[in-house]
């Protein structure tokens, strides 16, 4: 097995390496370091989140720092805040061996005037989101005439969240680069297009195949009617009690609201949504990162860039749209050769769905019944159990309080105690479960193929939070909109911005005919109003939207 000082790693790297316990590459790192660290070739690196892709391009871009030069000469674009802080932190920790090397990160959210004179200060590495680097670019804050090398790590992720201008906007900005690293979980025709236009011969590895799950994740399915869903959820975290995971919903409005309904039942729970501040968003991930939150409930938009170690679960509280989008989804637990779940709760029209992502993922999804009352209490118990055994006793003077303990428990039994210790815990659970109904969907075969037939049309009843679900009975109107492809939309992204402008769930959306300049959305004749008024006249990105009927005149 091939190790880090196999790979033409100066010394000083390959101790940092092994100060941090890594010893034996990545394949992503094994193949990319020894390419990468030649400075002049131009290099795409596909591969899954959390297979090491910051060690794979940050020790060969320390490796060809000049320490004695004041100007940046290596440029690392990323598109969050968060994926920005991780990068700094981790070339940090393997440049602690290496002297004169400085590394700063520009992102939005914060002073740009502190960042201006860090800069100011002399760095060789800048890491950068897109937005904020042109903020500085353009403020002449920042000089890309002297940039040698430019990473653009999780370039697809970019591109989905509408920077592709700016991506390119960079790219033809940095005239002396002697090379180009594009690292990708995924290789859409638009990244394509950009390596086609601004890489030479770019030598092209991939790790597993595009799109493909990792295979270090257990993928399970809860099949549940549509207004058991929440409860299906509430019972799975149970089911887990040491559950430390993100829960995905559609919109920002559903995290929001499931994320209320958890706390009131005393779940440590936050949600991340659009509509939160940088300084909110802070805290959440704060919190999470330090294990304060149990769980975070997040949209897709929302959690890009996340990455924190030791999720142990992804729960889908929906199917998204877009396989890529459960990759990624999927790809936040099971990292750095750990293994996670991902859970998936669906109902029987979703099967249809699910079948297509596990025939592209290349991944076999297991279904599983949803636990009864009684499992929920007996895996609980156990859990309190162990948790009970591993108590750490040898701190604290316990010693002089077993008398006074003994002595009031003198005519208690040893079972009586326990009983006791187990109703004053698991009370709670136990009146909430003791006549818990089923909560699996039983069916026949006819039954199911009527559910592929419908394919996720539902009727005019009331979800389990209480809120109205639009009938869609083919009662559509079809409405224009002025947004594309070109504004860096795919339709899993377009679809999630539509609704989130517009605060609808997706039972009111037919057919999404999306063009390069515009796209036309088939809508509930009920909710179409409720959009206009919602989208209609707002920005985004500084162009003002207009959608209105597409067939009035």
């Amino acid at each position: 097995m091939v190790t880090f000082d196999e790979l033409g790693l100066d010394e000083k790297l390959v101790q940092a390496t092994s100060d941090l316990g890594y010893v034996n590459p990545t394949t992503i790192q094994e193949k990319a370091i020894p390419v990468l660290l030649s400075g002049t070739k131009d290099f795409i690196g596909l591969a899954q989140t959390g297979t090491g892709k910051t060690a794979a391009f940050g020790l060969p871009l320390l490796q060809l720092t000049d320490p004695s030069r004041k100007l940046p000469m290596s440029l690392v674009v990323c598109p969050t805040r968060e994926l920005c802080m991780q990068i700094v932190n981790e070339l940090e920790l393997f440049k602690k061996h290496l002297k004169g090397v400085n590394v700063v990160a520009v992102y939005g959210g914060t002073s740009i005037g502190a960042q201006i004179r860090d800069i100011k200060r002399g760095v060789q590495i800048v890491v950068a989101t897109p937005g904020r680097l042109i903020d500085l670019i353009e403020r002449k804050a920042i000089q890309l005439e002297e940039i040698e090398y430019v990473v653009l790590d999780e370039a697809d992720e970019m591109l989905n969240m509408g920077f592709q201008e700016d991506i390119e906007f960079i790219l033809k900005n940095t005239p002396k680069r002697e090379s180009t690293w594009l690292f990708s979980a995924t290789m859409p025709p638009e990244i394509r297009k950009v390596s086609k236009r601004y890489m030479k011969e770019p030598i092209e590895v991939t790790v597993g195949k595009v799109n493909e799950a990792n295979k270090s994740i257990d993928h399970q399915y809860y099949v549940t009617a549509a207004h058991h869903r929440y409860e299906t959820l509430k019972r799975l975290i149970d089911f887990n009690p040491g559950i430390y995971g993100i829960i995905f919903t559609r919109t920002k409005a559903d995290a929001q609201e499931v994320a209320e309904k958890l706390t009131r039942e005393g779940y440590d729970i936050d949600a991340l949504h659009g509509d939160l501040t940088q300084g909110q968003r802070d805290k959440v991930m704060g919190q999470f990162r330090d294990k304060s939150l149990q769980l975070l409930i997040a949209t897709d938009v929302a959690a890009r860039g996340i990455d924190v170690q030791g999720i142990t679960h992804v729960i889908n509280y929906e199917l998204p749209d877009d396989v890529e989008v459960y990759t990624h989804r999927s790809g936040r637990t099971g990292r750095a050769g750990l293994t996670g779940i991902c859970l998936s709760i669906v109902h029987s029209r979703e099967i249809y769905k699910l079948r297509q992502i596990e025939k592209i993922v290349q991944n076999q999804f297991h279904k599983l019944e949803i636990p009864t009352g009684k499992d929920v209490c007996r895996k609980q118990f156990y859990f309190f159990m162990d948790k009970l055994l591993k108590v750490d006793i040898s701190h604290g003077d316990y010693q002089t309080y077993v008398p006074m303990l003994q002595e009031k428990f003198a005519d208690v039994t040893k079972e009586e105690i326990l009983t006791r210790l187990a109703a004053m815990e698991f009370d709670r659970f136990l009146r909430y479960y003791e006549n818990a109904g089923d909560l699996n969907v039983r069916e026949d075969k006819r039954n199911a193929r009527a559910g592929d037939k419908d394919q996720g049309r539902s009727r005019g009843k009331q979800d389990g939070g209480g809120r109205k679900n639009y009938s869609v009975d083919g009662n559509y109107k079809r409405l224009f909109v002025n947004l594309g492809t070109k504004d860096g939309f795919y339709k899993a992204s377009f679809l999630q911005f539509i609704l989130d402008m517009s605060d609808l769930r997706k039972d009111v959306l037919g057919r999404i005919d999306m063009k390069e300049m515009n796209s036309w959305v088939e809508v509930d004749a009920s909710a179409a109003t409720q959009m206009i008024k919602n989208i209609d006249g707002k920005n985004y990105r500084g162009r003002r939207i207009r959608m209105n009927d597409a067939d009035s005149r």
